[in-house]
């Protein structure tokens, strides 16, 4: 033990105090200047032979359950929940730890899941893990991600801690506003299952020493995939779902952000969404022709033909978000995010036919809170205004539908506080629920859609102002964004 100190100690000393260098180096010394392939070498940590140890520290575990906790998450193929994980991880994990500080834990099979892709282009398959390889698999992350992420290029920000899509789409309109007005959109085909594990575990070995991590890593790649009640080997490919598959990502395309680096292009990198933007057509050309070649013959992955393209950055989407065309760029939502948006309401409001209004605002306010606040971050706020009062009125008529018969309508108006004669003329109309004079109770009372000075105002536009009292006559819409009622 005492040989080894000293051993690594001299090798510290060495390190610190280096001898003059000589030949090329003592050249290079004097010209102050480093060449490019020695700058854009990944960094390796200095010493990585007692990760395991480190993955297996109380302080770590207990962050990595909770993490898990907080994710909550569906059971893998053995059933097990993630409320029964703590109860597990008493009785069992003196057996666990032995076996990951051996190098012998076997990870169970993932649980294949398929779900709709946001843009309704087909079915995304999904791996899910056990509930114990989810927390092993958080456990390493923690611990690599601290050593891995200082190395990463600052243009990547996706899955980063202190990064967001957010600061992806500011850092693309920065571009745009310097004048580079043409983008070249990489879109990676099925990024996720075709990830070469060899390629990916060489880039594995040069980050860590410890043999029994680097075979955990493994062990997870290849763990398999239950389907229909048979598992298949997994060959290639990170599946989504686990904890662990969004840094292998990056450090997959982290060769991809140095090559860009190294040619000098401005881009942004977010997952596996990459934009690059020229200030020609003709070299965006150039570039894409180029970088798909590298990214095909280097990473060994195909790029989507279909959805790349070189455009104008309002052509294309980026993150959910556009851009205006002008001197001033501006943020907007992005077209097919809005249509996502609408249909996803329209399936909340249609199932409202045999379910109480409050249970429907119980599952539509949490999807719109999450809705607005990302997309809260574009920059013309009176589409937000828009869909809000869209929504209200989709609420009405689910609502008016429920009351069925004019004499039910008209007692649940009355109910509302609606005048009498108001209530009978609504009640009795084929209107619906949109009047002349919308009394305030009519509101339904919920958070989310009550009028605020600043987003979620009434939808009227302005009859009349006399200038003797400045009153105003309102009159509301059926109308909004293009939908009627």
């Amino acid at each position: 033990m005492h040989i080894r100190n000293d051993k690594r100690q001299n090798i510290q000393t060495k390190l610190d105090f280096p001898s003059a260098p000589a030949g090329e180096a003592c050249q290079a010394g004097r010209e102050e200047t480093e060449s490019r392939q020695t700058m854009h070498q990944p960094e390796s940590p200095a010493n990585t032979n007692g990760l395991m140890e480190e993955v297996c520290k109380r302080e770590n575990l207990l962050e990595a359950l909770r993490q898990v906790k907080a994710n909550k998450g569906s059971a893998g193929i053995d059933g097990m929940t993630v409320g029964q994980l703590s109860g597990y991880l008493k009785e069992h994990w003196l057996t666990i730890r032995d076996q990951l500080l051996n190098g012998t834990y076997d990870p169970q099979p993932v649980r294949r899941v398929e779900i709709e892709k946001p843009d309704g282009g087909g079915m995304r398959k999904l791996g899910i893990p056990t509930t114990l390889d989810r927390f092993l698999q958080q456990a390493v992350l923690q611990v690599l991600q601290r050593q891995w992420d200082p190395t990463f290029s600052d243009h990547s920000y996706g899955f980063r801690p202190g990064r967001s899509a957010h600061q992806a789409v500011a850092q693309a309109q920065h571009y745009i506003a310097e004048g580079y007005s043409w983008v070249v959109d990489l879109d990676l085909e099925k990024f996720f299952d075709r990830v070469n594990h060899d390629k990916l575990m060489g880039q594995i070995i040069q980050r860590v020493e410890d043999e029994r991590l680097r075979k955990l890593i493994r062990a997870f790649l290849n763990a398999g995939v239950m389907e229909n009640g048979l598992v298949s080997p997994s060959v290639e490919g990170t599946p989504q779902g686990g904890p662990l598959s969004p840094l292998l990502s990056n450090l997959v395309l982290d060769e991809l952000d140095r090559e860009l680096a190294r040619r000098g292009h401005r881009y942004v990198r977010y997952a596996d969404d990459c934009n690059i933007y020229v200030r020609s057509e003709r070299a965006g050309q150039r570039v894409m022709k180029s970088i798909t070649r590298f990214i095909m013959q280097k990473l060994k992955l195909k790029v989507n033909e279909t959805k790349s393209a070189v455009a104008r950055p309002q052509e294309r989407k980026f993150l959910g978000f556009s851009f205006t065309d002008g001197p001033e760029v501006q943020r907007v939502i992005a077209p097919k995010a809005l249509n996502r948006f609408k249909r996803r309401v329209r399936e909340i409001t249609r199932r409202a036919k045999g379910v109480s209004i409050e249970m429907t605002m119980a599952e539509l306010a949490p999807y719109m809170r999450g809705w607005r606040s990302y997309f809260g971050f574009c920059e013309t706020p009176q589409v937000l205004v828009q869909l809000t009062r869209w929504v209200r009125l989709r609420l009405r008529v689910a609502l008016w539908r429920q009351w069925k018969t004019p004499r039910r309508r008209r007692a649940a108006l009355l109910a509302l506080g609606v005048r009498p004669r108001l209530a009978y003329n609504t009640a009795s109309s084929h209107r619906g629920p949109v009047t002349s004079r919308r009394p305030k109770p009519f509101r339904l009372g919920f958070p989310m859609l009550t009028s605020t000075r600043s987003d979620f105002r009434p939808y009227t536009r302005r009859a009349s102002v006399t200038n003797s009292n400045r009153r105003v006559r309102t009159r509301t819409h059926a109308g909004v964004a293009g939908v009627g009622g």
